[in-house]
């Protein structure tokens, strides 16, 4: 790391470019972050999802079938594919807040769309690989919370069902309200949990004789359970307070290099999947190029100068 010290010595021993630095507003006075320009939110429209930017850098997506109890329905599975790949690409953001609309954060699969998607051939073999294409859709519309660069908070209140499991540990954070529960509910209609609740819930909590019991018996997993177990990391008392603390991490994620929190959220993917060894040599490569962006000549001489950088647009 010395050729970092050095180039922030450099920087820092010109009281030109020290000056020039300060002038631009990369160290505003009041500690904050810069107040940007919103991006244009006429590109997420969506039925099943309403997403605004409430703070700077951070964006909020909102599962809004309230009447339906935010049930996951065809257009859903779209929708989030789309929605994520376009926050993935968005440099207003840098932070998501993942939410519910209404007095449930999700029932999870919309039972009543299952008829549309069973095929209707006569051989098995085809209506198979119909079924197979269907489920690898709807695995795709989680897996992008996964793909996405940017971290993802779920604030979840009152009942996250089937689907929303798998949402929710597709996640980066999960906070929960003290009246919510989760419940691994597929084997109650008779079909395995297949859009990630059981490759990635035991990785999660790290105890397999726990989810495999949640996974056999469908019982609800309670808030205090769930922060036992490390499902989520922190319980409030009210939807309000749910939202207001994940909005106040979520600034605080948004306020730091947004090179830095994105590569750490690759490399902690990566880790999870591959070995120790495997996964040193990702992040070596991964800060090959890394370690040479200005956000360590920001961030570095922020802290030497005691002030709070600002980072550009990523």
């Amino acid at each position: 790391m010395s050729h970092i010290c050095h180039r922030v010595l450099s920087h820092c021993r010109s009281s030109h470019k020290l000056a020039k630095l300060l002038t631009c507003h990369q160290f505003p006075c009041s500690g904050q972050i810069v107040p940007r320009a919103m991006s244009s939110q006429t590109q997420y429209q969506f039925q099943t999802l309403k997403v605004s930017q409430v703070k700077d850098y951070v964006s909020q997506v909102e599962l809004n079938r309230p009447e339906k109890r935010n049930a996951m329905n065809q257009i859903f599975w779209g929708e989030m594919v789309e929605c994520f790949n376009q926050l993935s690409a968005d440099p207003e953001c840098r932070v998501v807040v993942l939410t519910g609309a209404g007095p449930v954060f999700t029932a999870g699969l919309d039972l009543s769309d299952l008829n549309s998607v069973v095929p209707r051939e006569d051989d098995i073999a085809r209506n198979a690989m119909v079924i197979r294409r269907h489920v690898k859709q709807m695995q795709e519309s989680f897996n992008v919370i996964e793909k996405c660069p940017k971290p993802v908070i779920a604030a979840i209140h009152g009942p996250c069902v089937g689907g929303g499991v798998d949402m929710v540990t597709a996640c980066d954070i999960r906070y929960c309200t003290r009246d919510a529960w989760f419940q691994i509910k597929e084997v109650d209609i008779g079909i395995a949990a297949d859009l990630g609740t059981l490759q990635r819930f035991p990785k999660v909590v790290g105890n397999d004789s726990l989810v495999r019991e949640l996974a056999f018996t469908a019982r609800k997993l309670m808030a205090d359970e769930a922060k036992q177990c490390g499902l989520v990391s922190l319980l409030f008392p009210s939807k309000e307070s749910l939202l207001a603390g994940a909005l106040e991490t979520a600034t605080i994620i948004a306020s730091k290099s947004p090179v830095a929190v994105q590569g750490s959220k690759v490399a902690m993917v990566f880790a999870r999947d591959n070995s120790v060894q495997n996964s040193l040599e990702q992040v070596a490569m991964w800060n090959q190029g890394m370690l040479l962006s200005e956000d360590v000549i920001k961030a570095v001489t922020g802290q030497m100068q005691k002030e709070t950088p600002v980072f550009s647009k990523l």
